[in-house]
């Protein structure tokens, strides 16, 4: 049997880990000190988690280290399981190296076992979808090389574009530059963000004012989506009202899939800050 794991960061509601059998590996985080270890089912109090950092609370995020992947993964192996771990951009985080890591010293200790590590470039929703993709393949019988190699393939067209009400969570957490924060917000200018080829965040533009940046997000569907049937996905850091109104710009373009929509969970959420609103989808390239 195949087991595949995935990290919080994918941001999936918990009743769609347990319907495809997807072990989830946490992530850690402090306020003001205090540790909170990330719930596997990503619950979480998100309108007083964002309140807090808009009110000037302090968060930090830990990666999972490669001890934590390796327990995690050998229970599998020892049962007699491959696995397949998809995970969070390792442009953004040390995660994937350290599932890497601990990936190629259980090959060593497994040999008659797979394993496997999928760096998705991704992350929230980006991740997300592609861990549900693998997940549906396996529950329909896909073996272990088509699985990886869909992963390896699909990663280079999963689209990720984004809004964020103050560049400055995302410049601390040294995810994106000082050059590329000074795009600001002076005269209600709103960033636009993407995901590049190599999982790094980069600027790809500006809206003035909050709806003209949500309806950039719907034109970069609109202009990439490789098919308006398919899935879409869409995070947010406590503004689910603009949340729907994304939705109902999609759909507006011809959207017609099923559309997941998710509170960013607070370790990714704590780096993009409160405001922000993401679109995830397959596209034509990214």
């Amino acid at each position: 049997m195949i087991k595949i794991f995935t990290d919080t960061s994918a941001n999936l509601p918990v009743s769609l880990t347990d319907k495809y059998h997807v072990t989830v590996v946490p992530f850690t985080y402090t306020v003001n000190g205090e540790s909170l270890p990330q719930h596997p089912s990503g619950d979480f109090n998100g309108e007083s988690f964002y309140e807090a950092m808009r009110q000037g609370s302090a968060v930090k995020t830990s990666m999972v280290n490669a001890a934590d992947f390796t327990e995690a993964f050998e229970k599998a192996l020892s049962s007699g399981d491959d696995v397949l771990y998809v995970g969070m951009s390792g442009g953004i985080s040390g995660t994937a190296q350290a599932a890497s890591f601990a990936v190629n010293e259980l090959k060593e200790k497994y040999p008659e076992r797979r394993i496997a590590a999928v760096d998705t470039l991704a992350a929230s929703l980006g991740e997300g979808l592609q861990v549900l993709e693998a997940a549906r393949m396996i529950q329909n019988g896909a073996d272990f090389e088509e699985v990886r190699d869909r992963l390896l393939e699909k990663r280079n067209t999963m689209c990720q574009y984004f809004t964020v009400d103050d560049l400055k969570y995302l410049k601390a957490g040294g995810r994106i530059s000082s050059a590329a924060a000074a795009v600001g917000t002076l005269l209600q200018i709103k960033p636009l963000l993407t995901g590049d080829a190599e999982g790094r965040i980069v600027s790809c533009g500006k809206a003035r004012g909050r709806k003209a940046a949500l309806t950039a997000l719907a034109d970069k569907y609109a202009e990439l989506c490789a098919d308006k049937n398919d899935g879409a996905g869409i995070a947010h850091a406590d503004s689910a009202a603009d949340a729907d109104f994304l939705e109902n710009e999609l759909r507006g373009r011809g959207f017609t899939g099923e559309c997941l929509k998710v509170m960013y969970e607070p370790v990714t959420g704590s780096h993009v800050g409160p405001g922000t609103v993401a679109l995830f989808f397959n596209g034509i390239h990214k």
